[in-house]
């Protein structure tokens, strides 16, 4: 898999319940989602980055497992 890194600006705006509620702007794409706890934040992160690399990928590029 190619070194795939993105650019996010985390803003809180609550703390309840003892997690983050706010929104995470994926500042390379220019797209806003909003989170309701700490978890749902990491994997709005994670799908964007992995979709970043999936559309990377070159046709006839295969992922290896090693």
């Amino acid at each position: 898999m190619k070194n795939t890194k993105g650019t996010f600006i985390v803003k809180v705006d609550n703390y309840q319940s003892g997690t983050w509620q706010g929104r995470v702007i994926w500042a390379d794409e220019n797209v806003t989602e909003h989170f309701r706890s700490t978890l749902e934040l990491m994997k709005l992160i994670d799908e964007a980055v992995s979709a970043q690399a999936a559309s990377m990928q070159l046709p006839g590029d295969s992922v290896s497992a090693s």
